[in-house]
């Protein structure tokens, strides 16, 4: 599976789901809109290990919405949850959305 990509998440395929069940389905919250990368349709849970979270993908596919973005479908599977960087001058820094 290729990564996923919505707005400064990056969704990557993982072989195990680690640590802790939450309860919600929010993958990022933005910094100034507080608008919510979440999962809204599909059977799915999210997991946090070491302020990493982790998605678990059970039904066929779950729908990754946004407000500022178009919802994309994430196949069945394991995935890790990271937010994008990117590179500039003064150094590497993490995209906001």
């Amino acid at each position: 599976m290729l990564p996923i990509r919505q707005g400064d998440v990056i969704l990557l395929p993982v072989q195990q789901v680690e640590g802790q069940k939450i309860l919600h389905l929010t993958l990022a919250e933005g910094e100034v809109t507080g608008h919510k990368h979440r999962i809204t349709e599909g059977n799915a849970e999210l997991y946090v290990r070491d302020s990493t979270l982790y998605l678990r993908v059970f039904s066929e596919s779950a729908l990754l919405a946004h407000e500022e973005h178009q919802a994309i479908s994430i196949p069945q599977g394991d995935w890790i949850v990271k937010i994008q960087r990117e590179y500039q001058p003064e150094g590497w820094r993490y995209v906001t959305d």
